[in-house]
């Protein structure tokens, strides 16, 4: 029989609102442009897949804002949850379980419902 953990709540919300953040994070960056900066589309065939991009307008002040503020909290939250006490009570050889089943625990808790 697999092991269970009994995870914190605030290790759990810390996991839960990191998924989000990271989820927030993906659909921002697939939405803007591919660059940054303004830059001149381009094609080029001479590697071994073609590559083409079309003209980039760049990013705008407030997307570079939204963009960063999503990153910095993403790394809060890894932070907070790779560093967090209930992982010390964890022997570890077992840590990797653990953690994996934390990172779905949201999809066990979802499934109960």
């Amino acid at each position: 029989m697999a092991t269970t953990y009994e995870f914190p709540s605030d290790l759990l919300a810390g996991q839960e609102e990191l998924h989000q953040v990271r989820a927030e994070l993906s659909a921002l960056l697939k939405r803007l442009p591919w660059s940054v900066e303004p830059m001149d589309g381009f094609s080029d065939d001479t590697g071994w897949r073609k590559v083409e991009r079309p003209a980039s307008p760049g990013w705008t002040e407030d997307e570079q804002a939204e963009v960063e503020k999503l990153r910095r909290r993403e790394h809060e939250l890894a932070v907070f949850v790779s560093t967090h006490r209930f992982w010390a009570e964890v022997a570890a050889a077992d840590r990797m379980d653990a953690r994996s089943r934390l990172k779905h625990a949201h999809e066990r808790a979802a499934e109960e419902e």
